[in-house]
């Protein structure tokens, strides 16, 4: 390498750590986080560290941040970097065309957002042919120049005669004058500093309008059809709504904002005293922000109050779906999955209390063929047969004549170990359909391997939604309507959050599941699998370094969320990463106790009164890891969602003629939206809590009330029977 390309070398470095350093401090200033953690957290994203590791693993590092912290930093990260490759663009294509000045290279840089930076780009971008390029090519960008200079004493119509030439199809005074006023338009709606203040004013004082297209059209958009509201006071989802409307031609929708003051801010900075030409300048720029600017502006702001409203429908279904993965497995019971249908019949399928399919059968105790004896014969025969103790039921079509026909089944076997349960079918044909269940079920039809996932969805929803597209699970809102790459983005994260924070059983897992573990790919998944299946259970973690094209940058990110429970050594059943397993050794002398005391109470109890600062130094581990490995070493082999409550499980029906107002019912959260929830409290449909009845205080937004999967004691507050509608509150009745 010459000296020269060494100095390049050198500077090209030099420049790449100040951008880093730029991009640290602003995230750290944006976010409120320490310049020292956002730091770190960047390196280690750089390494190749997956966010649960680092959230688990690497505390002392980041200041204890959690995963939501370190996703916002990862997030901003890739915007900035993003944004610094496009200052660079920018500022080589303006410089190629010989227009690069010192301030305009120093704005470039000084912008914060992409907007600012297209901007400032914006005058120089190459454009498609329009009126103002049209009047250059004829020569009236000196006319422009002249009316721009607002002489004192000028004559437009003697200054403009000038340049009248029938070979550049300038006929007359007229052609000139237009031609000038339409080069300094487009030199208007292109000026950064107009643009700008013009976005931020429209978006603080523009209305969105929407009407129908069809008066006599019906449809769901009808709150709708002659609708307006403040741009920035407008909800997620109404503007979600609108978005949809428009897309199916139903609504015309617009922005409004008053003129004047535009209009006013415009003249301030264009108008410099009083000039003959004052009113052709006015002229122009009336004629700049109506069909130049106003356009742009209106497709910019309705851009980013959809993109706002994206990012809050995608974080409500981002939450949900993450209490729907983390709900309680229910263990120990062998169930009846039920995938209930008219003119197909049910598709049953019984699985025991590992989730091993037993047997499939098909019924057909509803209309049209309405077979009940038939039915409940086999469904008598089932549940003898496996000691069935819970029917599950998908809640598709069919289901709740279904429920009644199992309510009347378990009237009539008389026992008290046996329930029914209505779950959300949501994704289950999406799963039956998929290359993943004809491996895993090639004998069975469609609608069989879809009952078999709906009884597997209790036994543990975590390990069986995880073969689903996450965005066909169905605990959003508008999911259909937004961006689908940041959608489907952060739902893998919310799966992968959610799978590391249980951690996976090595030797049962699917590859589904292992996927998803901190560090693991598909790849690596399947190779996983077939070690297992070749070579027999791990009996140790470090069994897993064998694993073909599992490395050791792998390993080390994957491993402590890898359990063997029954293995060799007692700790590869909990969380704690084999790097701290010489401190928990050198622990247990501490505390004088010998590993196979693991898990009784007597040590439960001495590991909980251990005091974690004075160990932490004793053993030269930071208080943070030492204090998870206290809590590990407690309950070794605890799964996190033990501790909360399992559902409903229901013995009769319910109908909505049963309800009266004042009613109380327990019920379960099915979906969080952004104006209340959604409760099954046993009837068709589910009821609605609205925001305002969640809570006797004031609720800011239903997450921070409820979750998907709560239980929660409802009060009946109406009832449409016609429509089918329920109207819950919360607030218990005085």
């Amino acid at each position: 390498m010459s000296e020269q390309d060494t100095l390049l070398k050198v500077d090209r470095e030099k420049e790449q750590a100040e951008e880093q350093e730029r991009i640290v401090q602003q995230i750290s200033s944006e976010l409120h986080i320490s310049i020292k953690q956002v730091r770190t957290t960047v390196g280690l994203l750089a390494e190749g560290n997956t966010i649960p590791f680092i959230a688990r693993y690497r505390k002392e590092m980041t200041g204890e941040l959690d995963e939501n912290e370190l996703r916002n930093i990862e997030e901003r990260a890739a915007y900035l970097k993003g944004l610094e490759d496009r200052k660079r663009e920018v500022v080589r294509i303006i410089d190629e065309q010989g227009k690069l000045t010192p301030e305009l290279a120093a704005s470039i840089k000084k912008a914060a957002k992409l907007q600012e930076v297209e901007d400032l780009y914006r005058p120089y971008r190459q454009k498609r042919k329009t009126r103002a390029s049209v009047a250059k090519e004829k020569g009236l960008d000196p006319l422009a120049t002249w009316i721009l200079s607002q002489p004192k004493g000028g004559d437009l119509q003697q200054e403009a005669a000038r340049y009248v030439d029938p070979d550049k199809a300038v006929d007359h005074v007229g052609d000139a004058i237009q031609g000038a006023m339409d080069i300094l338009a487009e030199g208007f709606a292109d000026d950064a500093v107009i643009r700008r203040w013009i976005r931020t004013y429209t978006l603080d004082h523009g209305s969105i309008l929407s009407e129908v297209k069809d008066a006599e059209a019906e449809s769901v958009y009808e709150m709708y059809y002659d609708y307006r509201e403040l741009a920035k006071k407008m909800p997620a989802h109404r503007i979600l709504a609108i978005n949809r409307g428009e897309r199916e031609s139903i609504l015309k929708v617009g922005l409004d904002v008053t003129v004047e003051p535009i209009h006013l801010y415009m003249a301030k900075q264009i108008i410099k005293g009083s000039s003959p030409l004052q009113p052709t300048l006015q002229a122009v720029i009336e004629d700049a922000y109506k069909r130049l600017i106003a356009p742009s502006i209106e497709r910019e702001v309705r851009a980013e109050l959809t993109a706002k409203a994206e990012t809050q429908a995608i974080s409500i279904f981002s939450g949900n779906l993450r209490s729907l993965l983390l709900q309680p497995p229910v263990k120990g019971k062998n169930v009846l999955g039920v995938d209930p249908a008219f003119r197909t019949g049910c598709k049953l399928a019984v699985v025991d209390d590992t989730g091993k399919l037993l047997e499939v059968a098909v019924t057909y105790p509803t209309a049209p063929h309405n077979k009940t004896r038939e039915a409940a014969a086999k469904f008598h025969e089932l549940i003898d047969t496996y000691g069935i103790q819970l029917i599950v039921i998908g809640n598709g079509t069919a289901s709740r004549e279904t429920e009644q026909f199992v309510a009347h089944i378990i009237d009539e076997h008389k026992s008290a170990d046996l329930a029914y349960l209505i779950v959300s079918e949501a994704g289950a044909s999406v799963y039956s359909a998929s290359k993943l269940a004809q491996e895993e079920f090639p004998e069975l039809d469609v609608a069989e391997r879809s009952a078999v996932s709906i009884a597997r969805r209790l036994q543990d929803p975590l390990a069986e939604l995880v073969k689903i597209d996450p965005k066909a699970i169905g605990v959003g809102q508008y999911q259909h309507d937004v961006s689908q790459k940041i959608l489907e983005d952060s739902l893998k994260a919310v799966v992968e959050s959610a799978v590391n924070h249980v951690g996976v059983d090595v030797n049962t897992a699917s590859p589904s599941l292992l996927s998803y573990v901190s560090g693991v790919n598909a790849t690596t998944a399947k190779n996983i699998v077939k070690f297992r299946e070749e070579n027999g259970k791990f009996t140790n973690r470090k069994q897993l370094q064998k694993v073909p094209r599992l490395g050791a940058k792998t390993f080390e990110q994957c491993v402590g969320f890898l359990r063997i429970p029954g293995g060799i050594d007692p700790l590869d059943s909990t969380p704690i990463h084999p790097e701290s397993y010489s401190v928990v050794n050198q622990l247990f002398k501490e505390l004088s106790i010998a590993p196979k005391e693991l898990g009784s109470k007597d040590t439960a109890a001495r590991l909980a009164e251990a005091d974690a600062a004075p160990l932490a130094d004793n053993l030269g581990v930071g208080v943070p890891t030492l204090r998870d490995i206290l809590e590990s070493l407690q309950r070794p082999g605890r799964d996190p969602r033990e501790e909360l409550p399992l559902p409903i499980f229901r013995t009769d029906v319910l109908k909505i003629e049963d309800l009266v107002a004042g009613m109380e019912l327990q019920g379960t959260v099915r979906n969080v939206i952004d104006f209340g929830a959604f409760v099954d409290i046993g009837i068709k449909s589910d009821g609605l809590v609205h925001i305002s009845q969640l809570s006797n205080g004031f609720v800011k937004h239903p997450m921070d009330v409820v979750s998907v999967g709560d239980n929660v004691t409802v009060w009946v507050l109406s009832v449409d029977t016609k429509k089918g509608r329920v109207g819950l509150t919360m607030r218990e009745p005085k």
